[in-house]
């Protein structure tokens, strides 16, 4: 069982930099399991798509990124069943050459899956849930190393799944599957603040999944990204004009003026889902380290407000954003999913890399959309107060009362995950 204990590790935007004392690299699950067992406290290192200190931890941090994955597609069943420390880019394709589909994909598809779910990450469309809501059932590494699976329909389900590292180390994760399908994906230049606002519902019901990106300004416009089903005739794209808005004559990147060669395929190319939902492709790296991320989630009843709220202070957002982009999502019964009870705008700004320009700047975007309770993503930047956080959260007590029942030592509980539910400070 390899160990080390390095000076530092780092997320893959290189913004975060974690020193525990001891990191551990098990090679099967029983090693995996002995690790957990003997560890006082610890914490897993995932993909490190992460800007706070979520993951962090002073003692024992874990990858299980060196045992052999595992990918088991159950056909009748329609599920999948496969190892938590995978990427998305490798369970898509596994599960596509299955037949099979997911029902979403974030913007990249280089996360890990256990990582993903465990923080309510998402991808986009009114009637598709979180990445999470797929999740069937979720197998953990235990405080004493012993295995313990919970499946939908458990009482303990609706708080296991969004969980943040708080209940265990995630093992396996079975995901429900669709019949696999292909997709087109168009863009559209210049749309106006107002046609959004006017009928923002209308733009976003479009098509399976949509996108708007803007850089904010005194005069913001957006692009307007659709992903289409190709079964789906509803709307029927593309349109020499959306909203005023005019088809993009060539590929674009969401942020403009730079290089589109990493974004998956546009200009309405017929190809499979797990190549069109995603905003990157797998093949290119994410990221050269050079940028900050905060999201916060609304009521999708509040956006056309919100987003007047932000152009009230574009000119500041401006200063400091590489890009904003907008997304929906369907409510969930998840206890600790940002969509909790609430169909949900995400409003994701991937900032410059200078956390003391973007500070006062994250701040007043906190304070503009105060009024519509902005539940921010837990893998993310945000200065929200944790009391102020934890409120917005109605089963946030029944989740300290599982942690506790769970994991009674607070093992798996680092400063973060303890301030937000109890189990002590690393």
């Amino acid at each position: 069982m390899p160990d080390r204990a390095p000076t530092a590790l780092q997320n893959w935007a290189g913004n975060i930099r974690f020193s525990p004392s001891r990191f551990e690299a098990p090679a099967t699950l029983d090693e995996a399991r002995a690790a957990v067992a003997a560890a006082p406290r610890l914490r897993v290192l995932g993909s490190g798509h992460s800007f706070n200190e979520i993951a962090a931890s002073e003692a024992t941090m874990i990858s299980l990124a060196g045992i052999e994955p595992e990918v088991s597609v159950d056909a009748l069943k329609a599920t999948v069943r496969a190892s938590g420390w995978l990427t998305y880019a490798a369970l898509s394709d596994a599960v596509h050459r299955a037949g099979f589909a997911l029902h979403n994909m974030a913007s990249l598809p280089h996360i890990s899956v256990a990582g993903s779910i465990a923080t309510g990450t998402h991808g986009s469309g009114d009637r598709n849930g979180s990445l999470a809501t797929a999740v069937a059932a979720i197998e953990f590494i235990g405080p004493d190393g012993e295995l313990r699976t919970v499946a939908r329909g458990d009482e303990d389900f609706p708080g296991s799944v969004v969980h943040l590292g708080a209940l265990g180390v995630v093992h396996t994760v079975t995901l429900d599957l669709l019949p696999a399908f292909e997709m087109r994906q168009y863009v559209y230049d210049g749309l106006s603040l107002d046609a959004v606002v006017a009928d923002f519902d209308g733009l976003t019901s479009a098509a399976y999944s949509t996108s708007l990106f803007t850089r904010w300004g005194a005069e913001p416009a957006f692009q307007f990204w659709v992903k289409q089903r190709t079964a789906d005739q509803s709307h029927p794209f593309p349109q020499a004009n959306w909203y005023g808005a005019p088809l993009a004559t060539g590929p674009r990147h969401p942020i403009p003026g730079v290089d589109p060669a990493a974004c998956t395929v546009q200009l309405g190319q017929t190809g499979p889902w797990h190549e069109r939902l995603p905003h990157f492709k797998a093949e290119f790296t994410p990221s050269a380290g050079d940028e900050l991320q905060s999201e916060y989630l609304i009521d999708r009843a509040d956006a056309p407000a919100a987003l007047e709220a932000l152009a009230g202070i574009g000119d500041e957002l401006a200063t400091v954003t590489q890009i904003n982009e907008v997304r929906t999502m369907a409510a969930d019964d998840l206890w600790l999913s940002p969509a909790y009870g609430r169909d949900t705008v995400g409003l994701h700004f991937t900032w410059v890399s200078d956390f003391n320009a973007v500070r006062p700047v994250m701040h007043a975007l906190e304070a503009a959309l105060e009024p519509f309770s902005p539940r921010p993503h837990w893998g993310k930047l945000f200065s929200t107060p944790i009391g102020e956080v934890r409120s917005r959260y109605p089963r946030m007590g029944d989740f300290e009362k599982l942690r506790e029942r769970v994991d009674p030592e607070g093992k798996f509980a680092n400063d973060f995950t303890a301030a937000i539910a109890g189990g002590g400070a690393r």
